[in-house]
């Protein structure tokens, strides 16, 4: 990804952000956010505030803040500003994993 300026100047788009949550891990997974298919939506205004309508394998997940602060660090210096709204409808499952994430998790052992 090349950097062509600082983040304040223009709204980044949406496949900017997915990308970059590319490099948010589930800890207990070890598969990144976006091809768990965590993130419902991503709405960038126009002051380059990222909102991300984002959920977890489990509601009751204990590692809420862990993916929260490794989200703030990989959209730094792309966004001014992050923003979760954590969501829990429709519930999260595996039909929502993307055939890149099926792969690494059977490369990781699991059956899916």
């Amino acid at each position: 990804m090349s950097e062509t300026g600082t983040a304040a100047t223009t709204p980044v788009s949406e496949e900017d952000i997915r990308e970059a949550m590319m490099d948010v891990v589930d800890p207990e997974l070890g598969i990144d956010v976006v091809n768990l298919g965590l993130i419902y939506g991503v709405h960038v205004d126009d002051d380059n505030v990222a909102t991300l309508d984002m959920t977890l394998t489990s509601a009751a997940c204990p590692l809420t803040d862990v993916i929260e602060d490794q989200a703030r660090s990989a959209t730094e210096g792309l966004v001014n500003d992050l923003k979760i709204n954590w969501v829990w409808m429709p519930p999260w499952g595996p039909d929502k994993i993307t055939d890149d994430g099926r792969e690494q998790l059977r490369a990781l052992g699991f059956n899916v």
